[in-house]
């Protein structure tokens, strides 16, 4: 089952958010429209800037282990290499 890695900014070099789901569009809409209880909701944390597709569940659930240990800096150099402008990615997902 495929699965993905994502990070979620209040803004640029803000507050972020790391996560992985079966459904990046799912669950991406869920924090948009605030329907995911706790941190995302509470900070506002809406803006989908950066993924990464796996091919198994497991190898997504450590790769979102090991960006959660980062440091900011590496998590903003990791965004930027995707998205230098840090863009809603999200409005991408369907084309």
């Amino acid at each position: 089952m495929s699965a993905w890695v994502y990070i979620l900014a209040s803004r640029p070099y803000e507050t972020l958010y790391t996560g992985v789901t079966t459904d990046l569009k799912r669950r991406t809409y869920e924090h948009r429209e605030g329907l995911v209880p706790g941190f995302t909701e509470k900070y506002g944390i809406r803006t989908l800037v950066w993924y990464e597709n796996h091919s198994e569940i497991a190898a997504a659930i450590t790769r979102e282990k090991q960006i959660k240990r980062w440091r900011r800096q590496w998590k903003f150099e990791l965004i930027e290499k995707m998205n230098p402008a840090w863009d809603d990615l999200y409005l991408t997902l369907n084309q």
